[in-house]
């Protein structure tokens, strides 16, 4: 993971020089931009593996940093949001955002964070199959490819993380404490309801059962299942 470039967006000049020192430290290089403007026009370049975006900016906001970000590419962003902010939370989250991290944070913790992304998108996967099926479904863990009877679905990292660890257990529930542990790499924390929209959007964008049905069910306090048939 060394010297992988991580883009800050974020008007907290304290907060990004402290978040950037700290980055530095761990091994990373480290670009700061002071508005979403001039953030989203960097992020578009490629030349990052990861954009930390604050909600809360002059000019565009994050939320819309973000958007443009997805329109044009799936580069891996962590939301800073307010805490109790569940609104822009939920819109981040809707609109791709891979995680957020509500402020007031320690560099630490969005470390952290970043590391937690970075591993599961470039872990390759050599345990596991070349491809894996449930039904309609096929996922290619090492090139973190999916498709809905034979047509490519576009997910972000965490969407395809969450697939993954569904497809592993097609058949069986799997809780959401685990969804968040396997997938996101962090344990679920209270009233989170980061796994609940991410599920919602990857429904959105597989396709239907022949029955109507999504082929990600939701079992009431227990968790999640991916259908086999």
């Amino acid at each position: 993971m060394m010297n992988e470039k991580i883009l800050l967006v974020d008007d907290d000049v304290e907060l990004v020089e402290m978040i950037r020192d700290y980055l530095i430290q761990e091994g990373f290089e480290v670009v700061i931009c002071h508005d979403g403007e001039t953030g989203v026009g960097e992020a578009l370049k490629g030349l990052y593996a990861l954009a930390v975006v604050d909600v809360m900016m002059p000019g565009i906001n994050g939320v819309e940093v973000l958007r443009r970000i997805r329109k044009d590419g799936s580069l891996p962003v962590i939301m800073l949001t307010a805490r109790g902010d569940d609104t822009d939370r939920i819109i981040g989250l809707e609109l791709g955002a891979d995680d957020y991290v509500p402020k007031p944070c320690t560099a630490r913790e969005v470390t952290a964070r970043i590391r937690a992304i970075l591993k599961r998108v470039n872990n390759a996967s050599r345990d596991r199959a070349s491809e894996n099926h449930a039904g309609k479904l096929t996922i290619w863990p090492e090139q973190r490819k999916v498709e809905w009877c034979g047509r490519p679905v576009e997910l972000t990292s965490t969407e395809f993380s969450l697939l993954e660890v569904l497809i592993l257990h097609a058949g069986q529930i799997v809780s959401k404490d685990a969804l968040s542990e396997q997938a996101l790499g962090r344990k679920l924390m209270r009233f989170d309801r980061s796994i609940d929209v991410h599920m919602s959007s990857i429904r959105q964008k597989l396709g239907c059962l022949q029955d109507g049905r999504s082929c990600i069910q939701t079992v009431i306090r227990k968790g999640y299942m991916l259908i086999k048939e």
